[in-house]
């Protein structure tokens, strides 16, 4: 019996992961976490029978999702727990984090990669970049922001910044060429077509922390608790591991 299996058989959840009724789970996650969660779920719909549906998107568009429900489980970045009205439509108690990763910098394939060192070397290579991928209005662009702010570069990165709707179009936008760098979580900068220069310098790296909980208003409670024990499990870690992040 595998250890995630071991999970699943306490108590109730036992009962709910192999039931012969298949449920369906809501989900709401960052898509920063994407590239494991998506493997992750398609194991946990293989071994259970459950249908796993994944909506993904930013802080602000995960709060919005959150607040305009009905859902029945996140798996978000801590900032969208931070927020008051979408806490208040998660089930109370703890919400164990999953994942957590650091943020990067990335160039288009076969370009040279820039210094990124030290933080004066980061300083350096973010002014002389022409344009920047990244996603201000994220987790991650939160994070950049008190970089930049620690950086003394914030007016700076204003006129550098090329916002961009989702993570792959990231990646997307500096394996084109049209964006000089990419700038955002270290696991989504792994994609075809860029190569990762490497993370930022440990004196101003910061992670985005992914926690999960389930919705107060949940009909799949306990289905959700067992996805939420297989997440946590050291299968998921593995996969979770393999895709760039550091499962927690």
């Amino acid at each position: 019996m595998s250890a995630w299996r071991a999970i699943l058989v306490v108590g109730s959840t036992f009962c709910v992961a192999l039931s012969s009724v298949a449920a369906e789970l809501q989900i709401i996650a960052g898509g920063g976490i994407a590239g494991p969660l998506k493997e992750i779920a398609a194991q946990f719909e293989k071994t259970t029978g459950h249908r796993l549906v994944i909506r993904y998107g930013t802080t602000p568009e995960l709060i919005k999702m959150a607040t305009g429900g009905p859902f029945d489980l996140g798996i978000v970045p801590v900032d969208v727990m931070r927020n008051d009205a979408a806490r208040a439509t998660f089930a109370a108690g703890a919400s164990p984090t999953v994942a957590r990763v650091g943020i990067g910098v990335a160039v288009r394939a076969g370009a040279p990669k820039p210094d990124i060192s030290t933080p004066d070397a980061l300083k350096k290579t973010l002014l002389n970049a022409k344009s920047i991928a990244s996603i201000p209005e994220s987790a991650t662009g939160y994070l950049l922001a008190r970089i930049y702010e620690r950086l003394g570069i914030t007016e700076a990165m204003k006129t550098r910044i090329k916002p961009q709707p989702t993570p792959a179009q990231i990646a997307q936008s500096v394996a084109s060429g049209d964006t000089e760098l990419g700038v955002f979580l270290t696991n989504v900068l792994t994609a075809p077509g860029i190569d990762l220069v490497g993370p930022f310098p440990p004196e101003v790296q910061m992670e985005v922390v992914y926690t999960t909980a389930p919705s107060a208003g949940t009909k799949e409670a306990e289905v959700a608790k067992a996805f939420i024990a297989y997440l946590r499990s050291a299968e998921a870690a593995a996969v979770i591991r393999s895709k760039g992040m550091t499962p927690s």
